[in-house]
Parts: C-alpha cells; sequence; structure tokens
C-alpha cells in the first residue's frame, strides 16, 4: 500500500528533529512555506505540525508560530524511570498544563523586566527566601487552611528539594521511617540516597514498639497512587501517636491542592513535630520549581538548603510571588480542580465494571488487576500501542508487590483521554 505524501513529509520532519538538525526553541516554517516548499496543500501542512507536535518533537503557539521542543529529556525520562519514546503517550507522570499558561507566563516575564527592584534579582537571596515572599507564602497557605507565622516557612526548589532538605536536616543514615505500603516514589528514591529504612505499616504505634522508628511520612490529603483522603479521626490519631513515641511527621501536601474542605493538615494538628512540604509545581506548573517547607524548627533546613541550592532561583520566586498577589495561583489551582474533576469522571466512565481507586478530582487512577493478570506484561502491551503506564512495582515498599496500574490522567489532551483510557481497559481485558 502507498504510504500518504503526507506521511512521509511527516517522518522526513520527524527524522530531522531527532537528529538535532534544528537547535531547540528554532521557529519552524510557517504552514503556508511548509505547504510551499513539500509541495503540498496548506490544509496538509498543518496536518504534519499536528502529528510533529503529538510525537512532542514540536510545540505550536497562536499567533506566533511552530517551534522546536526540547526532547534531550522527555516526561518518563527520569533517572529511575525506563525511556518513552517521543510519539508515546504518557499515563505515568502528571505535569497539568491549561491553555494559555505560556502566554500567561509571557506576560508575567514582560511585567516582571518592567519592575523597580529588578537587579536585586541577581544577587544572592537569603537561604529560606526573602521576607516578603515569605509573608505572601503564608497568605497563600492560609487559604489552603495552614496558618503559619512567615517565620516558619522556607522557600525551597520544589517539593522534592523540601523533602530532601527535611529528611537531611532531621534524620541520619539507618533511621527507620513508617510510610504506607505504597508511597510516592521520590521519597523511595530519596530514602534510599540517604541510607534510610523504610518500613511499611498500618499500625503505626505497634511498629513503634516493636521497631526504633524516627519519622513517619504520610500524604493525608491526597495519597499518591492511591487517591485516598486521611480522616479527621485518623489524622488525629496519627498526630497523637507520634507525639507519644517522639516522632518527626513529614507531610506532603503536593497535590492537596486538589481536594476542597480537606481535614486540617498535620501541620495545625502537631505543628512541633511536623514539617510540611509543599509546592506549586502541579498547581501552577512543572517547570517552576518552586516550593514550601513549615516547621517549628527552620535553621536545619536552612543549612541544607544552604548547603544544596543556597536559595531558590530568585527570577523564579518573584515570578511565584507576583502570581499569588494577583490571584494568578488561585485561579489556576480552581481551573485544575475542575479539569481533574472532568478527567477523573471520564476515567471512572471508562473503567466502569472494574476495580478502581481515585478521589473524584484526583489526577490519577489505581488499578487493582485480578488474577492471572501481570502488571508489567500489560505495560509492555501497552508500549506496544505508544501507551505508557506505571506499574506498582515504583510505590511498593513491601517485598511483595500487588499487581496493579498507575494512570496519571494529567498530561494528555483531553480530547485524547477516553480513547486511550479505551486502549487500557482492553489491554487489561485481554490479559
Amino acid at each position: 500500500m502507498r504510504t500518504p505524501r503526507y506521511k512521509s513529509v511527516v517522518d522526513g520532519l520527524a527524522a530531522e528533529l531527532r537528529a538535532g538538525r534544528w537547535p531547540v526553541g528554532t521557529r519552524l516554517p510557517t504552514h503556508r512555506e511548509l505547504a510551499q516548499r513539500e509541495g503540498i496543500a496548506l490544509v496538509t501542512a498543518t496536518r504534519v505540525y499536528a502529528e510533529l507536535e503529538a510525537m512532542g518533537l514540536v510545540t505550536g503557539e497562536q499567533g506566533r508560530g511552530t517551534f522546536v521542543r526540547d526532547t534531550a529529556l522527555l516526561a518518563g525520562q527520569g533517572i529511575d524511570e525506563g525511556l518513552v519514546a517521543a510519539d508515546a503517550v504518557d499515563l505515568r507522570f502528571n505535569y497539568p498544563a491549561l491553555p494559555g499558561q505560556a502566554d500567561l507566563l509571557r506576560n508575567a516575564l514582560r511585567e516582571l523586566a518592567g519592575a523597580g527592584d529588578l537587579e536585586s534579582l541577581l544577587h544572592y537571596q537569603p537561604h529560606g527566601g526573602r521576607l516578603d515572599d515569605r509573608t505572601a507564602v503564608a497568605r497563600h497557605l492560609r487559604r489552603r487552611g495552614l496558618t503559619v507565622d512567615a517565620a516558619q516557612v522556607l522557600i525551597v526548589s520544589g517539593a522534592q528539594h523540601g523533602l530532601a532538605s527535611a529528611a537531611m536536616s532531621f534524620l541520619r543514615r539507618g533511621d527507620v521511617v513508617a510510610v504506607d505500603a505504597l508511597t510516592y516514589p521520590g521519597f523511595k528514591v530519596l530514602a534510599h540516597t540517604l541510607g534510610l529504612e523504610l518500613v511499611a505499616t498500618t499500625d503505626l504505634d505497634d511498629l513503634c514498639r516493636r521497631r526504633p522508628v524516627r519519622a513517619v511520612y504520610t500524604m493525608p490529603t491526597l495519597h499518591n497512587p492511591l487517591g485516598t483522603v486521611m480522616s479527621s479521626t485518623a489524622r488525629k490519631r496519627l498526630a497523637a501517636t507520634a507525639r507519644r513515641h517522639g516522632l518527626v511527621i513529614i507531610e506532603d501536601a503536593t497535590y492537596a491542592y486538589l481536594v476542597e474542605d480537606a481535614p486540617p493538615p498535620l501541620a495545625v494538628l502537631a505543628p512541633e513535630i511536623t514539617i510540611h512540604v509543599s509546592s506549586l509545581s502541579k498547581s501552577v506548573a512543572t517547570g517552576l520549581r518552586v516550593g514550601f517547607v513549615v516547621a517549628a524548627e527552620i535553621a536545619p533546613i536552612e543549612r541544607v538548603i544552604r548547603a544544596t541550592t543556597w536559595n531558590t532561583p530568585a527570577l523564579t520566586v518573584a515570578l511565584i510571588r507576583r502570581w499569588i498577589d494577583d490571584g494568578t495561583v488561585d485561579r489556576l489551582e480552581g481551573h485544575k480542580r475542575t479539569d481533574a474533576h472532568m478527567r477523573q469522571a471520564i476515567a471512572r466512565d471508562v473503567f466502569a465494571g472494574l476495580p478502581h481507586t481515585g478521589h473524584p478530582s484526583s489526577y490519577f487512577l489505581w488499578l487493582p488487576l485480578a488474577e492471572p493478570a501481570r502488571a508489567d506484561r500489560i505495560a509492555a502491551s501497552l508500549q506496544r500501542h505508544r501507551i505508557s503506564v506505571s506499574t506498582a512495582a515504583q510505590f511498593a515498599t513491601t517485598p511483595v508487590v500487588p499487581q496493579a496500574l498507575r494512570l496519571a490522567l494529567g498530561s494528555i489532551p483531553v480530547a485524547d483521554l477516553r480513547p486511550t483510557l479505551a486502549t487500557v481497559r482492553a489491554a487489561i481485558e485481554t490479559a
């Protein structure tokens, strides 16, 4: 069968882009110029660029043109992750973005360029951030149900840096940290790097009687990967147990912005022993690495920030501060709650009749598999369909890994979500 002309153009351009013929950020020929150069119709040229964008090789910006994307580290190509092909659909990582966010950034940078204190952003900043910036973050956290003084707030380079700073400040090699049987992979990597022992438990008090537990790591509001929200009663019980046994609580609130009317954070219930970590990476943009740490004792954390990054980049902090002050962060978080709710509804509809777990406004869905299905085989099968998913292995902290998949719903166009999830369901049903 003869290959359609436009497919040959797509293949040729894709090969050139992957070979690095054009530097990242290069503006490509306009649709009309491409049509003339290749001898194809204008509508066909538009289709060519649409396919290249779907492969992750280019990005189109309305009114500006089509630009070469950076494919050196595509989504899903982290250190402990397998490679994801440029044209694969990524259901492993959430990097939710809304239409118009690029223009939002462009305008904010333009406004920032005209600000009077621009020169100050070229200098070193206090390790935990400038006081006025920390005050703005404290106001933002108050809207999330956490009332703290700015002096208790430290600005870090994303939640992962916040977790690392907390662990490096209060834990030592060999310390036992209580965790859930399924937990955030980034904390697993951190624990391995620092030589911490993660012990899964459903009975913290019993574990503390048997082992010298130093800390507990928890995600009470929107657990990753399960999407659960810890009840108020369970939070009070955890806080009381931690106090009784002298534990440090590391509270990860990365996805908490998605849940309205959640019970109070653990940092409210046990502020003297809780290190509360949050960020704007998911709620605003994953590329803007700004996070927050709230703690009663900040000096050890400040020393770690000094040793690791010195300070969070001032330009990024200034940008985020501007968006906190003018309400942009609140608006984006509201829009993303709506977006996540819509995507979760689609996922629940597609997987109706199959076991699944996920909060109504969560960006991920947990799919336990029935025997004799094996998650790794299903994942391999989906790879052949150019769909990348996570198995339970990267989340598990127990020797026996459950057979399950976690699907990240926030990284692909909404129009593609239902058919993509239908393909996943078909792979499960035929496994």
